[in-house]
C-alpha cells in the first residue's frame, strides 16, 4: 500500500467498515444489515418516535433512513403509523417478530464486538471507545459544517 493511504485516516475508517461488513455478516445476520439493525434497536428504545428523530438518533439521511424503515415494515420488523397530529410524519414501533429478530441480532452483536476488541485489554477498549465516539463526533460535525 502506499504510504499515502496507509497514513489517511479515511482510509484506514473504510478498511475497518469494509472488514466490519463481512464479519456482520458471517457472525450476527445475513439478511438484517447493521444500518436496520441500528434501526430496530433505536425503535425498541423509543417506540412511537417518528421516522426523521429515528434516522438522526442512527446516524442516517432521511432519504436512507425511509428505504430502510420500508424493508423493515415490508420484512413484518416493524410498523408505521401515520401521526395523528402531522400526516407526514410517520411513527415507528416493533413487531413481535421485530422483537424476537432483534433479541437474537442483539445476542450475536454482543459476541461480535466482543471478537472485535479481543486485542484490548478492557481499560483501553473503553479508552478506544471514547476515542472512536469522539472522533466519529468530530467529523459528523466537519461533514455538518460542509
Amino acid at each position: 500500500m502506499p504510504p499515502a493511504l496507509t497514513a489517511a485516516p479515511g482510509y484506514q475508517v473504510r478498511r475497518l467498515y469494509q472488514a466490519y461488513l463481512a464479519i456482520w455478516v458471517r457472525a450476527v445476520d445475513a439478511t438484517l444489515t447493521g444500518p436496520q439493525y441500528a434501526v430496530l434497536t433505536a425503535v425498541d428504545a423509543a417506540p412511537g418516535h417518528d421516522q426523521r428523530s429515528m434516522a438522526s438518533a442512527v446516524a442516517l439521511d432521511t432519504s436512507t433512513m425511509a428505504d430502510v424503515a420500508r424493508r423493515l415494515e415490508n420484512r413484518g420488523l416493524i410498523v408505521r403509523r401515520t401521526a395523528a397530529a402531522d400526516g407526514r410524519r410517520k411513527l415507528l414501533y416493533l413487531t413481535e417478530e421485530g422483537e424476537r429478530v432483534l433479541r437474537a441480532a442483539r445476542d450475536r452483536a454482543r459476541q461480535l464486538d466482543e471478537r472485535l476488541l479481543t486485542p484490548y485489554e478492557p481499560g483501553r477498549r473503553d479508552d478506544l471507545m471514547r476515542l472512536l465516539t469522539s472522533l466519529a463526533d468530530h467529523w459528523e460535525g466537519l461533514a455538518q459544517d460542509s
